[in-house]
């Protein structure tokens, strides 16, 4: 009997016991669901976050204000440094000469509500003052309407560009909100633009923004500190390093930092953030991938257990097959293919539901893209095909070692 035969034989012993094949394929479709579902969201998040990062420019670099920890470090309390403010953030404007584009914006709130006659939003969007460069460096291009112009920036222009879903929320699908008057913390707006839907996973939530000039943001803080962010784009990327450095030496002088002190602000190139976002999907991918190896150990054992049960029921059909003259080899070869062709199959099914599983997760969090994970695909056939030779060995070996004699005689 070749492998061709044994297949054949391993389809039909599956169609002849169908139920019982059913429901073992179907242990293994869930575990390599799991694996592929997970890993499949996986890939469909870090697709999402690396186009939002590659939004940003391979050559722009940001500086923020340090993290204050707060905590004490061989008896002696570490140094509290003070956010960048709105005057010395619009020095370094002023005073980086380099080539460069340079955007400054500041946070104001997540909670707000926002209002436009009788409607208004629920108290979760994002409030956030910018400069005119705002929009180009971070990659968000307008659906209708105009960027803020620089004196509307300059002068405190009461004017609001909107995320995506923030219009639809006041104004409902297809109605555009250009010149029309917006109200927050009881200010006025005239909305000049509406952004094209973003969809990203990013923390600033495009899409539920609303965007005002960065000296109303200011105005609106009360006194309260505003944490002002720069992101500095570059024209030509083998000048990062000197532009990084000089942006260093003016923000330094700006901020008094003594020679021989460390820095009183953070500076990061924006591909330093991909980077660290793929250590984070990569960690996941990992637990992902953890979890769906121990739930495809327990369908592993599983399968082995109900094969051993086969073999006790097939003891005279192998007692027949051995007195006709097959071998050892031939009896263990019908149980292991047995073993995988279910596996297979139940492993073509999880596939299936893991990538559909997978990208409806990811559509839920708001992500677009359809990924298909061949990699993943590859890797859950040659998990199914390791699982089928390891849950069938056992039991064809045990096959294989019956005594005819006694297996014709077994009832």
């Amino acid at each position: 009997m070749n492998l061709l035969e044994n297949i054949k034989e391993g389809l039909r012993s599956v169609k002849a016991n169908l139920l019982r094949s059913v429901l073992t394929a179907l242990i293994v479709a869930i575990g390599i669901t799991s694996l592929v579902g997970i890993l499949t969201a996986i890939d469909g998040i870090e697709y999402s976050v690396n186009e939002s990062l590659s939004s940003l420019g391979a050559n722009s670099f940001d500086i923020y204000s340090k993290w204050n920890k707060g905590v004490a470090r061989d008896g002696v309390k570490e140094r509290v440094y003070s956010p960048i403010q709105l005057n010395q953030a619009l020095k370094f404007i002023e005073q980086f000469e380099f080539p460069a584009t340079v955007s400054l914006s500041a946070r104001l709130t997540i909670l707000a509500e926002v209002k436009h006659g009788s409607e208004k939003t629920n108290p979760n969007v994002n409030v956030t003052g910018s400069n005119e460069e705002y929009l180009p460096i971070k990659g968000l291009n307008l659906e209708e309407g105009r960027n803020f112009a620089a004196f509307e920036v300059q002068h405190g222009g009461r004017v609001a560009i909107l995320g995506h879903e923030l219009a639809k929320t006041l104004y409902g699908e297809g109605k555009s909100p250009l010149n029309t008057v917006v109200s927050f913390k009881g200010m006025q707006f005239k909305v000049i633009g509406r952004l094209k839907e973003k969809g990203s996973l990013s923390e600033n939530n495009f899409d539920n923004m609303m965007i005002i000039p960065i000296i109303v943001a200011n105005q609106l803080a009360s006194g309260a500190g505003l944490n002002y962010r720069l992101n500095v784009g570059i024209s030509d990327p083998n000048q990062m390093d000197f532009a990084m450095g000089e942006a260093t030496g003016i923000m330094r002088k700006i901020r008094r930092d003594e020679v021989g002190n460390e820095n009183s602000f953070e500076i990061e190139k924006s591909e330093s953030l991909a980077q660290e976002m793929e250590s984070i999907t990569s960690g996941l991918r990992f637990g992902g991938f953890g979890v769906g190896f121990i739930t495809l150990l327990g369908a592993s054992i599983a399968l082995m257990n109900i094969m051993l049960v086969s073999v006790t029921e097939r003891t005279r059909e192998v007692g027949v097959r051995k007195a006709l003259g097959a071998t050892p080899l031939r009896i263990r070869q019908q149980f292991v293919i047995e073993a995988i062709v279910v596996c297979v199959l139940g492993g073509l099914a999880g596939i299936l539901l893991g990538i559909l599983i997978g990208n409806l997760i990811s559509r839920a969090i708001k992500i677009e893209v359809f990924v298909i994970p061949w990699f993943w695909m590859a890797v859950g056939m040659i998990v199914c095909i390791v699982v089928g030779l390891i849950s069938g060995y056992y039991p064809a070996h045990k096959a294989s070692k019956l005594d005819p004699i006694e297996s014709l005689r077994f009832e």
